[in-house]
């Protein structure tokens, strides 16, 4: 009787962490980049820090709206709608990747297998970092930096 509690326990919790990792694992084709960045344009953002997969019909968006105003936003991907907000006013101007900033991580990205993306963000410093997975499904993170073509890094898992 013991064994069969342990037993259930134990598979509960794997089907709890294997629900939970496949939810962290949210990601879409590299070519959805231009529908995600034309919604966000739409949406009023100019630089973006940060565009994560949610899931399959969702992505959150953090950046700037303009010089003062910041925000975090999650887009429905199917109808450009606001499921989600979230704005700040900040001192000291936008800071991010423009849209052709973002294109030019992704091509970086794309020339070195990326097949889907789950995240794209720059730091302060104008470090890019793209993840997802390519065309069999392994884990790929390619680093670059801002502005400029090719990449930095590359880590294959």
């Amino acid at each position: 009787m013991k064994r069969k509690m342990i037993l259930a326990g134990t598979l509960a919790s794997l089907m709890a962490a294997a629900s939970l990792a496949q939810a962290e694992e949210s990601r879409l084709p590299a070519e959805r980049l231009d529908d995600i960045l034309a919604q966000a344009s739409a949406f009023g953002f100019t630089y973006f820090g940060e565009i994560e997969v949610k899931d399959d019909d969702s992505v959150e968006i953090e950046g700037w709206l303009d010089d003062e105003w910041q925000a975090e936003v999650r887009l429905s991907l199917e109808t450009g709608e606001s499921l989600e907000e979230e704005r700040k006013r900040r001192e000291g101007g936008a800071w991010g990747m423009n849209e052709d900033e973002v294109r030019l991580a992704m091509e970086a990205a794309v020339a070195e297998g990326l097949a889907e993306f789950e995240e794209i963000q720059v730091d302060r410093d104008g470090r890019v970092e793209v993840e997802g997975r390519d065309g069999e499904g392994r884990e790929l993170e390619v680093r670059s930096r801002q502005g400029e073509e090719g990449t930095s890094e590359v880590e294959r898992d």
